[in-house]
Formats: C-alpha cells, sequence, structure tokens
C-alpha cells in the first residue's frame, strides 16, 4: 500500500487549527534530552546487520532489577509459562479486531472470556474491551457519568497521580471541571468530599488500595456521593480485588483498573490494559466492544458482538468515546493468567503479596524507616527516610535493587510482592542501615 507525505502547505494548515507556528512546537512539553530532531545517533550508511547491534548496544543501557520493591501503579507478579506461551500463538499475535465480527469467532470467544472473569473480579454486571490502560479507562468512565447538568469529576486525593493527570487531560478538553480533593493521613477526608459534592458533581473517582497503598472505607464513600445524586468510579487493583470487597459489594456503579498485574510483564512501561465494567443500568454507556453469547440456527453455541459504540467512528470529534483500536493481545494474557491461577491461586498471591509487605514495613520500622500513615494497607506503603531518598536508591541500585517510589517530603513508597522472598527483604533492610550508619 501507497503511503504519501502531507505536504508543506497540508502541514501548515494543521498547525494553524491547532495554533502552533512549527512542529517542533507539538513537542514542547517533551524533555529537551528525549527530543533527536536528526534522528537515531548511529552513523549513516550501516545495512542491516550493523544498525540490529547499535540498536543493541542502545538496548544494552536499559537496567533490569532482579529484585524489585517499587509498584504505584505497575507490579512485578510471578507470570505462568502457559501466559506467553498461548499469547505466543500465531492465531493470537497476528490477530487484528474484525470488521465482520461473528466471522472471527476465536476472538470474540477470547473477548467473552475476558469481559466475564472481569465481571467476576469486580462483582460487576457488564464488561467491555479495548481500554488502553488503567488511566484512560478511568477517564472513559468519566465521560460515561457526565450529563447536561453534572459535569464535574471529583477525584479523591488516594488516587494514582498519572491517573488524576489523564482524567484532566481529558476533563479539559471537554471543557468539564475536575476537582481533586488532599488526602487526610492518607485517606479520603469524608467531610471534604461532602463539600465538594455540588449539584453540578458528576462522579467520584476513588482507588482501592489508593496510591498509598491504603484500604479505602469505599462503601462509605459510594454511600456519601449516591446521596448526593454522584456516580461513583472505583479503581481497583484486580489481585487486591480476589480479597477485598468488590466494586460491586462496595456500591460503585464503575469498576475500572490496570491489568498489568495479571500476566503482563513490567516491559518498561507498556504495552498494558485497561479494564472496565459497569452496573447493568450504564451497560449502553460502555466505550469499546462488547462481545456476547448467543446460538446459531444450529443451536450449537457462538459468540457475537453484542455492542460497539459506534458513533465514534461517525460523529468524531463530537462522539462521547474515541476508543477505535484494540489491546485484544493483552486481554488475551489477561484471561490466561485468570484461568491458569483461577479464584485460589489469585487469593494466594494477593496473601502472599499481602503477608510480606507487612512483614517488610516491620523490619523497616525497626531500622528506623517509619510508616506515615497509620490506616491498614494491601501490599505498598509509606515510610518517612531519615536519610535522602535518592542517596538510598543509588545504594540499592548498587546491589541490583530498585528500591521504593521517592515522594515529595522525603516519604518513600514501598511495595512487596510474592516475587520479594525474605532473604531479599532483609537484605533491603541491611543495606538502608547501611546507608544509615
Amino acid at each position: 500500500m501507497g503511503y504519501l507525505l502531507n505536504t508543506d502547505l497540508q502541514q501548515q494548515e494543521m498547525l494553524d487549527a491547532l495554533g502552533l507556528k512549527s512542529l517542533d512546537e507539538l513537542y514542547k512539553g517533551l524533555p529537551a534530552s528525549l527530543i533527536r530532531p536528526d534522528g537515531p545517533d548511529i552513523p549513516n550508511g550501516l545495512g542491516e546487520q550493523g544498525i540490529a547491534q547499535a540498536f543493541g548496544r542502545m538496548a544494552d543501557k536499559n537496567v533490569v532489577f532482579p529484585t524489585i520493591f517499587r509498584g504505584a501503579g505497575a507490579y512485578r507478579h510471578y507470570i505462568p509459562a502457559v501466559v506467553p506461551a498461548m499469547v505466543g500463538k500465531e492465531r493470537f499475535l497476528t490477530g487484528y479486531t474484525p470488521y465482520q465480527a461473528e466471522v472471527s469467532q476465536g476472538t470474540l470467544q477470547s473477548t467473552f472470556e475476558f469481559q466475564t472473569m472481569v465481571c467476576e473480579l469486580t462483582g460487576m454486571d457488564a464488561a467491555n474491551a479495548s481500554m488502553y490502560d488503567g488511566a484512560s479507562a478511568a477517564a472513559e468512565a468519566v465521560t460515561m457519568c457526565k450529563d447536561r447538568k453534572r459535569t464535574k469529576a471529583v477525584v479523591l486525593g488516594g488516587v494514582n497521580p498519572r491517573t488524576t493527570d489523564t482524567v484532566k487531560t481529558y476533563c479539559r478538553a471537554a471543557g468539564s471541571p475536575v476537582e481533586v480533593l488532599s488526602a487526610k493521613d492518607g485517606l479520603t477526608d469524608l467531610d471534604a468530599l461532602a463539600a465538594a459534592l455540588t449539584d453540578d458533581a458528576a462522579c467520584v473517582i476513588l482507588q482501592q488500595p489508593n496510591y498509598f497503598g491504603l484500604i479505602e472505607d469505599a462503601a462509605a464513600i459510594a454511600e456519601l456521593a449516591h446521596s448526593k445524586g454522584a456516580k461513583v468510579i472505583m479503581s481497583v487493583n484486580p489481585i487486591s480485588a480476589a480479597v477485598l470487597a468488590t466494586p460491586g459489594e462496595c456500591g460503585a456503579d464503575i469498576a475500572v483498573g490496570e491489568g498489568q498485574p495479571l500476566g503482563i510483564p513490567l516491559s518498561f512501561g507498556g504495552p498494558y490494559l485497561g479494564f472496565m465494567a459497569a452496573k447493568s443500568a450504564m451497560t449502553r454507556k460502555l466505550p469499546g466492544r462488547i462481545a456476547g453469547e448467543t446460538v446459531d440456527s444450529q443451536g450449537r453455541r457462538t459468540f457475537v458482538l453484542t455492542l460497539q459504540a459506534r458513533e465514534q467512528h461517525i460523529r468524531r470529534e463530537t462522539a462521547s468515546s474515541n476508543v477505535c483500536s484494540n489491546q485484544a493481545l493483552m486481554a488475551v494474557a489477561a484471561s490466561v493468567y485468570m484461568a491458569a491461577m483461577g479464584p485460589q491461586g489469585l487469593k494466594e498471591v494477593a496473601m502472599q503479596s499481602y503477608s510480606k509487605a507487612h512483614y517488610l514495613a516491620a523490619e523497616l520500622d525497626k531500622a528506623g524507616f517509619k510508616r506515615a500513615h497509620g490506616g491498614e494497607f494491601f501490599h505498598e506503603f509509606v515510610t518517612r527516610s531519615p536519610v535522602d531518598p535518592a542517596k538510598l536508591m543509588a545504594h540499592l541500585e548498587k546491589s541490583g535493587i530498585l528500591g521504593g517510589l521517592p515522594l515529595p517530603g522525603g516519604e518513600i513508597l514501598w511495595c512487596a510482592t510474592e516475587m520479594n522472598s525474605k532473604e531479599e527483604m532483609d537484605a533491603l533492610v541491611s543495606l538502608c542501615k547501611e546507608v544509615l550508619s
């Protein structure tokens, strides 16, 4: 298929429409170190072998830590061998979104199975596919909740900052207000929330467990929001959902989250997978795709594309959603992971993560790294640092350990999963003591 470049005149027309003077202004938000006007820093005239070796040397600059104590939205979990084995099959790896959907029964079934397991995990009535990541899924959920009178999104202080930023971006483009509340000792201040729930509030976004690892009183938050006429969007860690009350049990209207912990490697940040599920009353507002089960003319089990928001293809900039591409491969990986682990396996992962995080918190406390918050937590927690966090992280990295995430004010967000052994945690604590001394 041929490809025709935009002419200089067409490029200038697009820049004029965007209010920009040059193409360089498109990238002004990026760090200067990431911008290479002349392309990759490799010599001209190299053959295939030389180019492959040059890029290989670039890739060698990436550091893959054997031990990780950092989460903050992306987590290192064990991935059973069956997951990459299944995902690597050609029928999945090269599959694309079918436009004559019913012809591709395998694709529809994999989507159907993914949706079913997401519903079981979240306690909701219907789930979709095609969400890019957890942050954009939350932003899409905000759009579902808005109407003519209610347009404001209230974001609780315990929501991941990247999710908050994504919601702000979506709402700014739509001209909708966003109010971000501050956390009180790491948790939601119900009095502040009540004051924010004005007549124009469309929804409340809460995260469970929250960004600081703490477990919110989600049921109380949902009850308060509903009493003020606002919908509740609950962003959940799918591993924690195996042991904590589900969004459905807490009274949420929409459940969203990042599916990366479900059999998807860290991969330097992606591709990841967003999931979304809702109560039946909001099914028609779900963006993306919904696959359903039925029978054909001969009574055989078959699958159909039950719902797809076609307005995103027709109304374009006036559509309520513009999710058109698909994260089907990542959804297959999550489906295989959940099927392989089963309910008991997911609970085991969750409980190991919980137990190891609490052991680590206790040992760090003995070493002088006191917890910053007093609430109950799942597998992440924040400590105050008696030393410069940057100095501590540099010391840990020398031993092949990626430490916790430094936060403002000299605090550190730590994480432990089933992948962290007692020996690794003890070694971490020992290295922290070295820096203190």
